[in-house]
């Protein structure tokens, strides 16, 4: 039995296969297959694609090793997160994947910013991803890079036979368990790479749109926001919806980006707090009470991952 997610981005994605805890324990064994088939692919190619993306985006790309995995940012002049490339290079060209609806805007970018320099970029709609365990055996032929989460993320060619046996819910419960955001899911427009914890930021690279805003705010050490984990006390049986004000007493402090049942921990979201919230304070949300997994430390602005036993 196959239940599809019915709204939000991973709309028409697998959420379920009827056992989301047993889905739970194959992500923790190595065994899992998640489609993610709604992450949109682009290509850069050409001899000097990897200086060229090292100068547009956030991350130190020009001596990129062949199948080093990579997260990068391309952010707006004020440095607010625009578009994030999860890639990897073979040698010939660099292959990376970015959120649902996002391809065509990035691919247009990137070929705007080409001017002489000897790159070509294109979508490959002929590709998607999908996350697998590490006791997968898959195609050699597929590109792939290692995952944030464990396992690694393949790239499916059209017409390839790759089964999912997992869902988003499990899926989506790892990682937010794990404090890993999603760009556009768990941020809005607003958002500096050092609220979340500098995700696809080299602080040691040269000038790039947006680094003037990020290296003053590392320095200072004081973003606006953070990024926290909250662990809701379960008192409703609904999760909280993308966009759920977070409330201090009775004052808005910020929003739920997105929320999930851990087969542990039981409900968790992810959420943007401002700042001076104070670390220890029992959070609301939608009517739940809600402790604080700290992710982004609040004066210093690096990432710290919950331990999780």
């Amino acid at each position: 039995m196959v239940v599809l997610v019915e709204s939000g981005p991973d709309a028409g994605l697998p959420w379920h296969f009827g056992n989301p805890v047993a889905e739970a324990r194959s992500l923790e064994k190595g065994d899992g297959v998640v489609d993610l088939g709604n992450r949109e692919v682009v290509e850069i190619a050409g001899p000097e694609r990897l200086s060229w993306l090292h100068a547009i985006t956030s991350q130190h790309l020009e001596k990129l090793p062949v199948g080093e995995s990579t997260t990068a940012l391309i952010l707006s002049p004020t440095g607010h997160i625009e578009h994030i490339l999860y890639g990897v290079d073979d040698g010939e060209s660099f292959l990376a994947w970015t959120e649902p609806g996002r391809g065509e805007q990035l691919a247009r970018y990137l070929d705007m910013m080409r001017f002489a320099a000897r790159v070509e970029v294109r979508r490959r709609d002929d590709l998607s991803v999908a996350w697998v365990g590490h006791t997968v055996a898959v195609d050699a032929s597929w590109r792939r890079r290692d995952s944030d989460l464990g396992g690694l993320e393949v790239f499916v060619p059209q017409g390839a036979e790759l089964q999912p046996t997992v869902g988003t819910w499990a899926f989506e419960a790892m990682r937010i368990a794990a404090g890993a955001p999603r760009i556009h899911v768990d941020t809005d427009h607003k958002t500096l790479p050092n609220e979340i914890g500098l995700v696809g930021v080299h602080l040691q690279k040269g000038c790039y749109r947006g680094q003037e805003t990020v290296a003053r705010v590392h320095n200072l050490g004081r973003p606006p926001r953070r990024l926290v984990q909250l662990l809701l006390d379960g008192s409703r049986s609904e999760l909280p919806a993308a966009g759920a004000a977070v409330l201090h007493g009775d004052k808005e402090v910020g929003f739920v980006g997105s929320a999930a049942r851990h087969h542990e921990l039981g409900p968790v979201a992810l959420a943007l707090v401002k700042r001076n919230v104070p670390v220890e304070a029992t959070l609301l949300v939608d009517g739940q009470a809600a402790a604080q997994e700290v992710l982004v430390d609040p004066d210093v602005g690096l990432h710290i991952r919950p331990q999780l036993g």
